[in-house]
Formats: structure tokens, C-alpha cells, sequence
């Protein structure tokens, strides 16, 4: 489980990379063609949107795999190493649950309403379900970090930290 760990990792910040740096092309590029040629490109608003859409839900996920986000702890730090433990099971679960109702089954069903009603953006015609998709993805992401989390917790950080 920890190479499936790592490949996911791997193909997640490989994913990230390119999506941002499309990203910062995109801008680039609206900013140029707004003042040299003197009209912004039509797609580059929405593709930035989309783009930002999907570099935050993945990158959440992800972060969360890293166990990056921001958490108040500090009651958790002073318990006793077992009950810190049970406590971070608990943590790991709540998420669990939440990613895959919210993320997972709500998101799913986002992407298979947009989808069967044939919704598409504007400008792009990209169909809305392919942009609303990184949601229950990035919820199975979450699912699977959580469980890694539970299975391979982190080794007992220093108290010197």
C-alpha cells in the first residue's frame, strides 16, 4: 500500500505542476493579448476558472494526504500517546465519512446530473460534469489517504518541535 501511496503522490504533484503551469500560461497570455492586441482571448477567463477550480480541490486533497492543512492540536498533543492515537483514528474517520457523503456521493451525483442534462460552459463548451468530476475524484483521494493515515499512522513527532 505505501508504492500505491507513493505513485498516487507522484502522479497527484505531476498533475498539480502541469495544471498550474497551464495556468500561469493562460493568464499570461489574457494579459498579452489584452494589451498588445488590445482584446482579451475569449476562452482565457473561463479556462482560468476552471483551471483554479480544479488546482484547489486537487491540491486540498492532496494537501490532505500530506497532512498539510492547518489544525488546532494542541489539546491533542497533550495527551497520552495511546489516546492520541484513538483520537487520531477518530480525526481520520470524521474525514473519511465526510469525503465520501459530500465529496464522493454528493459529487457524484453533481456530475451525473450536469451530465445527463447536457449542461456545457459557455465559451469552452467543455461539459460542466468533466469541470464539477475533480470533486468526487478528489474525494476518493481523501477516502484513501484517510485509510493509509489509519493503517500507517505518522511516527511520534519530537517534543522539541
Amino acid at each position: 500500500m505505501k508504492k500505491i501511496y507513493t505513485s498516487i503522490n507522484r502522479g497527484i504533484e505531476i498533475l498539480l505542476v502541469v495544471i498550474f503551469g497551464l495556468l500561469v500560461i493562460d493568464v499570461v497570455w489574457q494579459v498579452v493579448s489584452r494589451y498588445l492586441v488590445g482584446q482579451s482571448s475569449s476562452f482565457t477567463e473561463e479556462f482560468a476558472r476552471f483551471a483554479l477550480i480544479w488546482l484547489a480541490i486537487l491540491g486540498a486533497a492532496y494537501l490532505n494526504g500530506q497532512r498539510g492543512h492547518l489544525a488546532i492540536d494542541f489539546w491533542l498533543h497533550k495527551c497520552p500517546p495511546e489516546e492520541k492515537k484513538r483520537r487520531m483514528v477518530v480525526i481520520e474517520l470524521l474525514m473519511m465519512i465526510f469525503a465520501l457523503v459530500i465529496m464522493v456521493i454528493g459529487g457524484g451525483n453533481l456530475v451525473y446530473l450536469t451530465l445527463s442534462l447536457g449542461q456545457k460552459s459557455s465559451v469552452l463548451q467543455v461539459p460542466l460534469g468533466v469541470v464539477y468530476a475533480v470533486v468526487p475524484f478528489s474525494g476518493l483521494l481523501i477516502v484513501f489517504y484517510s485509510l493509509f493515515h489509519i493503517l500507517y499512522p505518522p511516527a511520534e513527532e519530537s517534543k522539541d518541535a
